[in-house]
């Protein structure tokens, strides 16, 4: 389809996706999101796609959150069912079987913030700055925000950003384990690139398989997440991927892992 809130780009095995709205600070919209949705299911089908980077336009956001014209308009009912949306989206990120790089130049607020929250992990701009600002209109999250950030960097610390709204730099967020690396305006995607394509190059059965056990085990027992693990862990047995990488390993040479 024609993207007007996105670019995307397929620098394979990579697919770079842009929210493309820089004069807006990237927020997000209804359209941003259906644009999303359909973008990632594309992404997941494409056998040729490995990874996937998603940043925003400009170096000034990755996503400042949403249009407050237009939250401040919404009836309880709108807010439902903007925040299934959003959920849906989340979910989608979260659970696509392909891992997703937040790489954060600038603002990451707001909706923003969750965006990247759902993502595998993230990579920041040192000027970059972090928050949850909802709380100082009278709102909360409705992206997630409440359930994805306690479970990334602890209830405390969670709570003191929902409650307080305030923002946070690049460092802290790195000192809080919210980003997994801090890098400079200049090599932020560079260094996306050179990670994703480092995964890209993994077993995509394996990385898929290992994906799944880390969500769903989050969300229950270590016993049955260990279930979760052994089952995925014995499925990979059955592939070509794993042959390939225990004869490369003998033959001193780098596997060619095909996702079979």
């Amino acid at each position: 389809m024609n993207f007007h809130h996105l670019l995307v780009e397929r620098p394979l095995p990579l697919t770079l996706i842009t929210l493309n709205r820089p004069e807006k600070l990237n927020a997000m919209t209804h359209e941003t999101r259906k644009e999303l949705l359909c973008a990632l299911e594309a992404a997941r089908e494409d056998a040729e796609c490995r990874v996937i980077i998603l940043t925003g336009a400009g170096d000034k956001a990755f996503s400042a959150g949403a249009d407050i014209e237009v939250l401040s308009r919404f009836s309880p009912e709108d807010a439902l069912s903007s925040a299934n949306m959003a959920y849906a989206l989340c979910d989608l990120i979260e659970k696509l079987g392909k891992p997703i790089i937040a790489a954060i130049n600038g603002f990451c607020l707001g909706g923003g913030c969750e965006l990247a929250l759902a993502c595998t992990f993230r990579l920041a701009s040192d000027r970059a700055e972090f928050g949850q600002p909802e709380i100082n209109l009278g709102m909360m999250t409705g992206s997630g925000g409440s359930q994805r950030l306690p479970r990334l960097i602890g209830k405390g610390p969670a709570l003191e950003l929902l409650l307080t709204g305030k923002r946070i730099s690049a460092a802290e967020a790195l000192r809080l384990g919210l980003v997994n690396q801090v890098v400079s305006p200049e090599t932020l995607l560079p260094t996306a690139d050179r990670v994703a394509r480092e995964i890209a190059n993994k077993s995509p059965v394996a990385v898929r398989m290992t994906l799944d056990a880390v969500n769903r085990g989050l969300e229950t027992s270590t016993e049955e997440g260990l279930q979760i693990e052994g089952r995925n862990y014995s499925r990979l047995y059955a592939t070509e991927d794993l042959r390939e990488g225990c004869a490369a390993y003998f033959e001193k040479r780098p596997p060619r892992f095909q996702g079979r």
